[in-house]
């Protein structure tokens, strides 16, 4: 039995695909180093129960850190680290989802390793 080949697979143009392919993924990871590059400027804010503000930015780094002074209680110390922690999973929760979002928008869901 006879194997398939796609319509125009085997013109002659097959290195004109891969070529044609090559330039299309280099294109696609100079977008995505672009978007990375703007996405790590951006700065992503979360709050926890409402005294605690947590402020990281687009490369996944902690840039600010605010605590309102009536959750710092000496004798309750778990809750303003329960609190901190919430605030600051919840700003990078925020970073890496518009990060994976801008990602597949530019590789249209694609997924290859080493690209991003």
């Amino acid at each position: 039995m006879k194997a398939r080949l796609p319509k125009g697979y085997n013109n002659g143009g097959s290195a004109t695909n891969i070529q044609q392919l090559a330039r299309q993924a280099q294109k696609m990871q100079e977008e995505m180093d672009a978007a990375n590059q703007e996405l790590e400027q951006k700065e992503y804010t979360a709050q926890a129960g409402g005294a605690v503000t947590a402020v990281v930015s687009g490369a996944l780094e902690l840039k600010t850190l605010e605590i309102g002074k009536d959750v710092v209680d000496p004798e309750d110390i778990d809750m303003l680290s329960d609190l901190v922690i919430a605030a600051v999973n919840e700003a990078l929760r925020k970073a890496r989802e518009e990060k994976a979002a801008t990602m597949d928008k530019i590789s249209g869901g694609l997924n290859v390793p080493g690209l991003f």
